[in-house]
């Protein structure tokens, strides 16, 4: 019997440190978290001091957040942005994913190598073009100039591709036998199938897209702005409050940080999924 606790008791000594280190490491994971969530509530002079508990001022950061910035257009812009080119991102490259291994070909193959191949390039190679080319189709300035350029990118088409590897094909062969057209095929089948995929590639999408700057910073007017360009103005001034800029930035930080929570263990399913 003590022999038995003794070795459970080196067993749990071993583990130890292990506990430690990630203990330590969720801390500081979590921290910035922490923070950015309590300097939301302090002035700025405290929080430029490191005040690291709560504030009083949470009322005051807010009012003079909304008095100097149309901070509902810019929530709005955003979130219109981020849902279109998710839906519309999730449709498209699971249709070219699905294309490109259920009707698989040499010739596909190609393709498929050459859109990895694009991933390669920058995008600050292709904002000029991509520039003109809206500029000159007259949509300079609109949301759709964001939208269209995000709705297909090869990483979304790779994922898709791998996890439809792993779709049964008898399942397919089954459902054309009893007379189920390819539109029921992919509806019906395929994506109440690939759920898993689809919650890991809406969270990466939906993250890019809330987060996007460069883009809209260019392509949008002046007066037209999305929540990380409203961020990055709070800072262009003489003076800043940073109060108010912490309550900005907390503000697009949460619906991220919702969906994740909200989609973590599906999405980890669907990167695995992806993997294998």
């Amino acid at each position: 019997m003590i022999s038995v606790i003794s070795d459970k008791a080196k067993r749990i000594w071993r583990l130890v440190p292990n506990y430690v280190f990630l203990s330590i490491a969720s801390v500081v994971s979590i921290f910035p978290l922490y923070f950015m969530a309590v300097s939301a509530t302090n002035t700025s002079q405290e929080v430029l001091g490191s005040k690291l508990l709560p504030g009083g001022n949470l009322a005051e950061n807010w009012r003079n957040l909304v008095a100097n910035n149309d901070v509902g257009r810019a929530l709005l812009a955003s979130f219109v942005i981020a849902v279109a080119i998710t839906v519309l991102s999730l449709l498209v490259c699971s249709i070219a994913g699905y294309g490109f291994e259920i009707y698989h070909s040499k010739g596909k193959d190609v393709v498929m190598a050459i859109l990895l191949l694009a991933m390669m390039i920058p995008f600050a190679a292709t904002m000029i073009p991509l520039f003109q080319l809206f500029r000159n189709m007259h949509m300079y300035g609109s949301w759709f100039a964001v939208i269209i350029p995000a709705i297909s990118t090869p990483f979304m088409i790779l994922l898709f591709r791998q996890s439809s590897r792993n779709f049964p094909h008898e399942v397919l062969e089954a459902a054309r036998l009893d007379g189920l057209r390819e539109l029921g095929i992919f509806v019906r089948i395929y994506m109440p199938t690939m759920r898993a995929t689809y919650a890991a590639a809406a969270t990466i999408t939906f993250m890019n897209a809330w987060n996007n700057f460069m883009w809209p910073r260019v392509i949008l007017k002046p007066g037209t702005q999305t929540l990380p360009i409203l961020i990055s103005n709070l800072t262009a001034g003489y003076v800043t409050d940073y109060g108010g800029l912490m309550l900005a930035v907390l503000l697009a930080s949460l619906p991220t940080v919702v969906i994740f929570l909200v989609l973590q263990r599906s999405f980890a399913e669907g990167i695995t999924g992806a993997i294998k």
